[in-house]
C-alpha cells in the first residue's frame, strides 16, 4: 500500500473532517498529490488512519413504493435466466445532469466481492463487478460503449452507497 507523506496525511484528515466521500478523497489524492489508489486501497488507508467518513443525513423513505420492473437480462450475464434478488437504489441526479441507477446483486458473481448492474441516463444497462483486489470492472452493453460523462460521478457515488449498505 502507498505510504503518504505527513502533508498528504493531514490533507486526507481535513477532507474527511470536512465531509468528503471516499470517492472525493480518491479523486483529490490523485488530482492534488498525484497518488493513485484503488477503491479498496482508499478504504484501507482511511481505516489505517483511524478515520470514519461522516454519515450523510438519510432522506425520509417514500410513502409508497412502486413495484420494481424485472431486470432485463444482458447477453453474457453469468446468471441468465436465474432469479436473483437485488437491491435497487433510486436514481440520483447530479448537478451536471448525470443520472445512474445502481443495482447490487444479492449473490455476487463467483470470485467477486460484489457485482450488479447500472442503468445510465441514456437507458443503456451495463454489468459491473468489484474484484477481490478492489478493482472495479464493467461489461458494456455493446462493444465500444461509453456512458455519458455526466453519469460517471453519479455512478461512483451510488456504487459507494450501495456497497456501504451491503457492508462490502
Amino acid at each position: 500500500m502507498t505510504k503518504l507523506t505527513t502533508e498528504q496525511d493531514q490533507a486526507v484528515r481535513q477532507w474527511v473532517a470536512g465531509g468528503a466521500s471516499l470517492n472525493e478523497v480518491q479523486d483529490r489524492l490523485k488530482r492534488e498529490h498525484e497518488v493513485t489508489l484503488t477503491y479498496l486501497d482508499a478504504r484501507l488507508l482511511l481505516a489505517e488512519l483511524g478515520l470514519k467518513l461522516l454519515e450523510k443525513p438519510k432522506e425520509a423513505p417514500p410513502k409508497e413504493k412502486e413495484a420494481a420492473a424485472p431486470e432485463p437480462q444482458m447477453p453474457g450475464d453469468e446468471f441468465t435466466g436465474a432469479a436473483v434478488e437485488a437491491e435497487t437504489l433510486p436514481p440520483v441526479k447530479s448537478p451536471g445532469g448525470g443520472k445512474a441507477t445502481v443495482v447490487l446483486d444479492a449473490i455476487a458473481i463467483p470470485g467477486m466481492l460484489a457485482s450488479g448492474k447500472v442503468t445510465f441516463s441514456d437507458g443503456k444497462i451495463a454489468s459491473w463487478y468489484l474484484d477481490e483486489m478492489g478493482r472495479l470492472g464493467m461489461n458494456a452493453p455493446s462493444p465500444g460503449y461509453k456512458p455519458p460523462p455526466a453519469d460517471i460521478p453519479v455512478f461512483q457515488r451510488e456504487l459507494d452507497l450501495a456497497l456501504k449498505r451491503a457492508g462490502v
